[in-house]
């Protein structure tokens, strides 16, 4: 369920930011402060769990993050 919802995020962002590149900032960096809340509460785990639960907000927040970049790189190449 989590991954659905992270690639329908990464869609609106990398919509959102081809349309209305600058006002596309401020949802993406939500975004990522709210995956990086999961990814330091599951950090907090002893040892190797601490890993493994933290590993899929830091993938997550490193999708969005390149979702918003190619979203405002694609604006920038086109000719108008």
């Amino acid at each position: 369920m989590m991954v659905v919802g992270i690639v329908a995020v990464c869609a609106v962002l990398l919509v959102l930011a081809f349309l209305v590149p600058r006002l596309s900032r401020h949802p993406e960096r939500g975004t990522q402060r709210t995956l990086g809340a999961g990814s330091r509460a599951g950090g907090k785990a002893p040892g190797v769990l601490g890993r493994i639960f933290s590993k899929p907000f830091r993938s997550s927040s490193k999708a969005v993050g390149k979702s918003g970049s190619a979203g405002r790189r694609a604006r920038g190449n086109m000719p108008f």
